[in-house]
């Protein structure tokens, strides 16, 4: 074994006394620490982040898009609401809710329509926009909503040669509230290969 050439040093001794100075420092910090404490925090909502409130406080539900007449000629077969999420489009503390609706077809794939529905206190849900029409024989296929903007991708056909389960055509479309109603842009048209 080779020792070493510097001289010994006082913590490689430690003895009871150490130990217990240590444990006391330590002590004296944790009870400092535990004094120090910062003032509570506050904070507000700006009036975006507000959420209108229930009468009991609970926060007022997004509407619920069944039952809602939507406007689609579906020739008896009624409607499928394939996709919804909520989000406060106008910025008024109530939540919105949108909705991707087609037919209730048995196959194929129908085009959709994109609903924006709204509810008053007690009133039935009921739609206020409708951001794609399914006259447009567009299909939704990505869909979002997010910190008040409605994203969706539209599929659709370059000509009626095209066969209808295998679109050709994708358009990235988004849609936010300005003023008095929702404007769109749209990303560039992209053929599939």
């Amino acid at each position: 074994m080779q020792t070493s050439a510097l001289p010994d040093l006082a913590h490689t001794a430690a003895k009871p006394l150490h130990w217990l100075a240590t444990a006391a420092a330590m002590a004296g910090v944790v009870a400092l620490a535990g004094l120090l404490q910062p003032r509570t925090a506050t904070a507000t909502a700006t009036a975006s982040e507000q959420r209108t409130t229930t009468r009991h406080g609970a926060p007022v539900p997004a509407p619920d898009p069944a039952g809602v007449d939507f406007p689609l000629q579906c020739g008896g077969a009624g409607t499928t609401v394939a996709e919804q999420a909520p989000g406060d489009l106008d910025g008024d503390g109530r939540p919105e809710t949108v909705a991707v609706v087609h037919c209730a077809a048995g196959s194929g794939t129908p085009p959709g329509g994109i609903y924006v529905l709204t509810q008053a206190s007690g009133a039935a849900p009921r739609v206020v926009a409708t951001l794609v029409d399914p006259a447009d024989r567009k299909t939704v296929g990505d869909f979002a909503v997010r910190d008040g903007v409605v994203s969706a991708t539209l599929l659709g056909y370059s000509s009626l040669e095209v066969p209808r389960c295998c679109p050709d055509q994708e358009e990235q479309a988004s849609w936010r509230w300005k003023g008095q109603s929702f404007v769109r842009s749209s990303g560039k048209l992209a053929r599939s290969v």
